[in-house]
């Protein structure tokens, strides 16, 4: 049988200015996201819909989730192939479609990473490494909407 993980969080919506969601207009988006003994993270709508932008929304959330996702997965294969990483960057973008009904959806995530390496040697292992990495990340397997990379390996000084 596999193995079950269950994570468990809170939402509170602190967006209430009196009135409640008396109308479109008339409440805040912001909320509070809190897991026991972490820090809380503030976060609101995008401001496209209303939101703060001074806050994370949702979708950068999601965005954020991939590309952490995918590092964790990719160090963990360098380390199993011998590749050092000394650095690692990731400039990731994500493009959400709107519907006329007013929802929408992902219809795709790229991710940019800039992996430094400790020797010249790892530099085409590195890239490639990228593809078993995407194949192991947990989020990008949760998700319905293509997740591609546009890697760039660098020999570290």
């Amino acid at each position: 049988m596999a193995k079950a993980h269950l994570y468990h969080l809170t939402i509170k919506w602190t967006g209430n200015r009196g009135a409640g969601t008396s109308d479109y207009r008339s409440y805040d988006r912001d909320h509070t996201i809190k897991a026991e003994n972490k820090v809380e993270i503030a976060g609101s709508s995008d401001p496209a819909f209303r939101g703060n932008p001074a806050l994370y929304n949702p979708e950068e959330l999601l965005v954020a989730a991939l590309s952490t996702c995918h590092m964790l997965s990719y160090l963990h294969v360098c380390v199993l192939n011998g590749v050092v990483v000394t650095d690692y960057f990731d400039n990731a973008t994500g493009t959400m479609a709107e519907t006329p009904d007013g929802g929408g959806h992902f219809t795709e995530v790229v991710l940019n990473p800039v992996v430094t390496v400790k020797e010249a040697s790892m530099l085409e292992k590195a890239n490639q490494l990228h593809h078993k990495a995407s194949e192991l990340c947990f989020i990008a397997n949760s998700v319905n909407f293509p997740v591609r990379h546009q890697p760039i390996s660098v020999l570290g000084s």
